[in-house]
């Protein structure tokens, strides 16, 4: 059996990333040769010019799309219900920087509640409960979930970019006059 092969079959069919056990035992090797296997599928997938390559995401590997043809896959997929809105968007950057995080605080932050906003957020596995403060009321405690790092194609947090740096260009800001 080919190694890099099964691998790739795998990890086509597999919805979630793949861990680097479940990858050995799937291919019914130990996990170094699993990776091995992994890596030469990457190697294989760019000298070929595939269109699809394998990511390294939530502690595991998934097999992705080029970004390069992300327009012509988006325009297949036109997934509108999975977007999320400015005010989530919003909440879970506080949890992501912030974590573990309770919800008084993110108020405090963003100046409105956001109740409903968690609600949708855990519904949504981006944003679980990770404990409680041990202070009075003992607040809940919310960080973000390995499907956070999945929804944002992450590693891991160590990947968040910079507080402060902005991925807007400065030449598409609006500036509004006083």
């Amino acid at each position: 059996m080919n190694l890099s092969s099964a691998a790739e079959a795998v990890l086509f069919a597999a919805s979630e990333p793949v861990t680097p056990a479940d990858l050995a035992r799937a291919l019914q090797c130990d996990e170094t040769t699993a990776q091995d296997a992994v890596r030469a599928l990457q190697d294989r997938l760019e000298r070929d010019g595939s269109g699809l390559h394998v990511l390294r995401i939530a502690e595991g590997y998934q097999m992705a799309t080029r970004p390069a043809y992300r327009d012509a896959v988006g325009r297949l997929m036109a997934r509108e219900a999975g977007k999320l809105s400015r005010a989530a968007l919003e909440t879970l950057a506080i949890v992501a920087y912030r974590q573990p995080t309770t919800q008084p605080e993110i108020e405090a932050v963003r100046g409105v509640g956001c109740g409903s906003v968690l609600r949708t957020l855990m519904e949504r596995n981006l944003v679980s409960e990770a404990g409680r403060r041990t202070t009075v009321g003992r607040p809940i405690l919310y960080a973000t979930t390995p499907s956070f790092l999945h929804y944002f194609a992450l590693a891991d947090l160590s990947e968040l970019p910079p507080l402060g740096e902005s991925p807007t260009d400065e030449g598409q800001v609006e500036r509004v006059e006083e």
